[in-house]
């Protein structure tokens, strides 16, 4: 017995001292050491590298405060070569992912297309229009530029709805950092479709943000499937992964569709049935199917977050202007958010608690409407803040109302 505990000891002092040294190899790296010395050190001292020592070592770092959006840019694309060639396979009995219509399969049949788009398009009008940057060659790239917006759709799926469960099993690095790189490849993508659109013979500035664009999509594909995927087929459940499934649809699919429907080997999760009890108000007493369906229909989009900034609530009517899963029932507020605008966010929210407010209002142009956006202060009988509700509504048809009606149309 006594051979059997001093072994596990030192299973776990190398362990410890092991992961120290990935530790302080990172250290160098954010240090400012270049990518090759910390390479050929982390190469001779630790080999290969886990999934879940990439987690741990990019929470850890996490934790440490927000960067610099350069900053951010140089240690991801240093951490992506560094982790090239070094992850260490892993091990699984099952391999769901690849069944056709399982979320990780439509990821994957997504970065082929996206592969496929950089490879076939974008690098060769790239290269034309180095060559010469011809009306006809900026409208190339232009077009391109316009295939690639769609991987909003493939971000949105990965932030909305794989992001929450991996923080819900404590693993924030995704959300923090990968988000962050997310955006800075959607802006580039938007940057180069303005400037092309309004181009002013600004050649170099168009062949840089459309390279940076390349090498960014094809370092996350690299990502997600060797870091990102595997982490979240490690930790989340069958019944988590058809979750996804079933609220993919919501949000769409980038420059392809599922293959199939999937069809797990364990057909479960059934659609938690609607109670008929009744609940009874001060102003009256519903059913819980009533009170849904009164929420469901009507003609605004309502969110409610309790008092520790939690999802608690959203109605799901057929028009909805911001696309919600039910992914984000338990999450904070904060991380529904890009960490960019958590700041905005989270200044709201402290003038609705201390009670320096109790509403405030916005109104933006979002593809063919015009939004209004309330957000309330909800407040019990004793003024004690109990959350805050979010109001949406589309305000266009208010807009064209004149004069009156009297009669059924």
């Amino acid at each position: 017995m006594s051979e059997m505990i001093n072994n596990r000891e030192q299973f776990l002092l190398k362990n410890t001292k092991r992961f120290e040294m990935i530790k302080q190899i990172f250290t160098d790296l954010h240090n400012g050491r270049s990518v090759e010395e910390v390479k050929a050190h982390f190469n001779a001292l630790i080999g290969k590298i886990t999934i879940d020592e990439i987690s741990q070592i990019q929470h850890d770092f996490t934790q440490e405060g927000t960067l610099p959006a350069e900053e951010v840019k140089r240690l991801y694309a240093a951490h992506t070569a560094l982790f090239k060639g070094s992850i260490e396979e892993e091990q699984r009995s099952q391999h769901p992912e690849e069944q056709p219509g399982h979320p990780v399969h439509t990821f994957k049949l997504e970065n082929r297309e996206l592969e496929k788009l950089i490879k076939t398009k974008v690098q060769i009008h790239l290269w034309q229009f180095e060559k010469e940057d011809s009306p006809e060659n900026v409208y190339k790239l232009l077009e391109d530029c316009n295939l690639l917006l769609d991987i909003d759709k493939h971000f949105n799926r990965k932030e909305h709805l794989i992001f929450p469960y991996l923080e819900k099993y404590g693993i924030y690095g995704p959300s923090t950092n990968m988000w962050r790189i997310d955006d800075f490849i959607r802006d580039a993508i938007k940057d180069a479709k303005q400037n092309l659109s309004y181009y002013d013979g600004d050649k170099q500035g168009i062949v840089q943000v459309v390279t940076y664009i390349i090498n960014e999509v094809n370092d996350m594909i690299y990502r997600e499937e060797n870091i990102l995927f595997p982490m979240a087929l490690n930790n989340l459940t069958e019944d988590e992964w058809v979750k996804i499934a079933h609220e993919s649809d919501e949000i769409g699919f980038c420059l392809t569709e599922p293959a199939d429907v999937w069809r797990p080997e364990r057909q479960a999760l059934a659609e938690n049935a609607i109670s008929e009890g009744y609940i009874k108000m001060e102003t009256g007493i519903l059913s819980l199917k009533q009170l849904e369906l009164l929420l469901n229909h009507l003609p605004v989009d309502i969110t409610f977050i309790d008092h520790d900034d939690v999802v608690r609530y959203f109605s799901h009517g057929k028009d909805r202007i911001f696309a919600r899963t039910k992914a984000v029932i338990g999450r904070t507020v904060q991380n529904c958010h890009p960490p960019r605008s958590v700041h905005a966010v989270e200044e709201l929210l402290a003038d609705f608690k201390s009670g320096k407010k109790d509403v405030e209002d916005f109104w933006i142009k979002f593809k063919d409407k015009y939004v209004y956006i309330r957000y309330f202060a909800v407040r019990d009988e004793n003024g004690e803040y109990i959350g805050t509700l979010e109001f949406t509504q589309n305000i266009d048809p208010i807009k064209q109302v004149d004069g009156e009606k009297r009669i059924l149309s």
